[in-house]
Order: structure tokens, then C-alpha cells, then sequence
């Protein structure tokens, strides 16, 4: 066979699977995308200004950071667990990347390198913890939110650090062309990687095992241990990211940024498809679940809805969500 043949094999079964996996996409995810479609259009009918390109883009910007947490909140919840500590990873991560720049003069890749590296100790602890004993993954994350959320209060002395670093306020802020806002591309960049994970490799897999049956998984070789401690560092690392971002979207560390992030992230998960009881997940579904929350967030606040219903509002979807998987997973029983 020709290497003309070979090329054009290739190029005809990658075309295949690009759209094999489309399909497979829409399948799935029909009932969400005509719920965040037809959110969309009752939003845009109630304010117009939500069409414009400014605040799509806002919106988008908005959604990325919750989807930098809702990415690996998908992991932690297809193994059968939780994390709340994320919203406080982020405020600890904030004011520690900030208060290296602005009161140690730390360059910024440094500052940032130690911002991550404080996330992913944190998830690390959580993994750790989750893993090797018998205490509750919801217990164990609750007292690191706690201890982290304290720690930022700590560091911080209950005050927000201001940086003016334009170098670390660009990480946020900037542009790509003056069009693409920079936390979106971090988070396709960040989509690819978790949709690898998640499809192409072992690990990927054994999450899907873990959740689906820890038993089961445990005989057949998997190391359970392992993959627990994969998907919670991996999640304190996500929230470390989402925390950089935001402080520097904002010019400054907050304690108290971050505050309820952990509520958006599972939100976005349990409306994505995602069973709270582990073992059926899919990164798709996620990121149209974050766009829902992202959207709502945005029409309620447009039409000008106190932020204290809007708590309330989330809570309602997250209850309708689990309580739409438990019938379906009824019925397919």
C-alpha cells in the first residue's frame, strides 16, 4: 500500500472518530443542551443585554474559573467521593501567591510555582487521608476546608493583599488578540488534558472501576490507594490554579474568595450527568452543566436578583440533579 493510501486512511478514520464522538457527545448530553439553549434564549428574551459579545465573553470567563474545579470535582465524584476544600484552596493559594510578590518581592513564576505547590499538598493531604483510613472523604475534605480557610485568614491578617505586578495581573486579565480572555485557554488547554485522562489512559479507567465498585477493582489488581490520591491531589491543583486566577483577575489576594466555589463545582458535575454514587461520569457533560450555572448565574444577575437568592436557586438544581440520576439509575435497574 502506497504512503499516499496510508494518509488518507489515517486522515478518513480520524475524521470517524471526530465525528463518532460528536455524536456520542450530543447523545448524552441532548437533554442539557436544550436546557442551557433554552435558558438562553428565556434570558436574552428577559434582558438583550445578555447577548452582547462583552458579556458572553464574561460569562465565559466567569465559567472557566468554575470549571477549573468542576473539571476534577468530575474525577473525585465518578470515584465515589467529595471535596469541599476546594473554595478554601483557592483563598489559601491566593494570598500566598500574592503575599510572596508583594511583600517578598518573590518573582511571579516562583510565587505562582509556590501557589501551586500548596494546592496540590492540600489535595495530597486529602487523598492521603481518604485513602489510608476509614474516615469519610466529606469529613476529611470539611476539616481541610476549615484549616485551609483559617490559614488564609491567617497569613493574610483578615486583609486582601494588594499586587501590582503586571506580569502576575496578566495571567488573568490579558487577551489573546483582544479577543480570547486568557483563563479560557488555560481552560481548554486544561479541558484536553482532563478528557485524556479520563478516556485515553489506565488511570482513566480505574477511576471508573473505583467508583463503579471498589471491591471489584481491589481484586482486580487496581490499586485503589493510588487513584484515590491521583484525583484529590489533582482536584487541590485545579483549585490552586482557579485561585491564581481569580486573584489575579481581582489585583489582589482575598480570604475570602472562593467562598461557596465548592456549591458551582458539584453543581456543574451533578447537572452534567455525573451519579453521585461514582461510577458514571463524563467530562462533556461537566463543562454544559458549568455553562448552565455560569449562564444562570449571569441572567439572575442582569435581571438584577439579589445574590442571596441565587444560593438558593443552586441549591434547588443540585437537589432536582441528584434526584433526576436516582430515578434514572432506578429505572435502568
Amino acid at each position: 500500500m502506497s504512503q499516499v493510501s496510508i494518509n488518507v486512511n489515517k486522515k478518513q478514520n480520524f475524521a470517524l472518530n471526530v465525528g463518532g464522538g460528536i455524536k456520542n457527545f450530543l447523545r448524552n448530553n441532548m437533554g442539557i443542551i436544550i436546557g442551557l439553549l433554552v435558558l438562553c434564549i428565556v434570558i436574552s428574551i428577559a434582558n438583550p443585554n445578555f447577548l452582547n459579545s462583552n458579556n458572553i465573553l464574561n460569562v465565559l470567563r466567569q465559567t472557566s474559573t468554575n470549571l477549573y474545579l468542576a473539571l476534577a470535582m468530575t474525577m473525585i465524584i465518578i470515584i465515589g467521593g467529595i471535596d469541599l476544600s476546594v473554595g478554601s484552596i483557592m483563598a489559601v493559594v491566593g494570598v500566598v501567591t500574592t503575599g510572596l510578590i508583594a511583600l517578598f518581592g518573590t518573582p511571579v513564576i516562583i510565587a505562582v510555582a509556590a501557589g501551586l505547590l500548596v494546592g496540590m499538598l492540600i489535595g495530597a493531604v486529602n487523598g492521603y487521608v481518604s485513602a489510608t483510613t476509614v474516615i469519610p472523604p466529606f469529613i476529611v475534605t470539611l476539616a481541610t476546608m476549615n484549616i485551609a480557610r483559617g490559614a488564609a485568614y491567617v497569613i493574610s491578617d483578615g486583609k486582601p493583599i494588594r499586587v501590582m505586578s503586571e506580569s502576575f495581573n496578566s495571567i488573568g486579565s490579558s487577551y489573546i488578540g483582544g479577543v480570547l480572555p486568557m483563563p479560557v485557554l488555560y481552560l481548554i488547554i486544561l479541558l484536553v488534558v482532563c478528557y485524556l485522562i479520563m478516556n485515553k489512559t489506565k488511570l482513566g479507567r480505574y477511576m471508573y472501576a473505583v467508583g463503579g465498585n471498589a471491591e471489584a477493582a481491589k481484586f482486580a489488581g487496581i490499586n485503589i490507594k493510588k487513584v484515590k490520591f491521583f484525583a484529590y491531589t489533582f482536584s487541590g491543583l485545579m483549585a490552586a490554579v482557579a485561585g491564581i486566577v481569580l486573584a489575579s483577575r481581582m489585583f489582589s489576594g482575598q480570604p475570602t474568595s472562593g467562598t461557596g466555589a465548592e456549591l458551582d463545582a458539584i453543581a456543574a458535575v451533578v447537572l452534567g450527568g455525573t451519579s453521585m454514587t461514582g461510577g458514571y461520569g463524563r467530562i462533556g457533560g461537566t463543562v454544559i452543566g458549568a455553562l448552565i450555572i455560569g449562564v444562570l448565574s449571569n441572567g439572575l444577575n442582569l435581571m438584577g436578583v439579589s445574590s442571596f437568592w441565587q444560593y438558593i436557586v443552586k441549591g434547588i438544581v443540585i437537589l432536582v440533579a441528584v434526584y433526576a440520576d436516582i430515578i434514572k439509575k432506578r429505572r435502568a435497574a
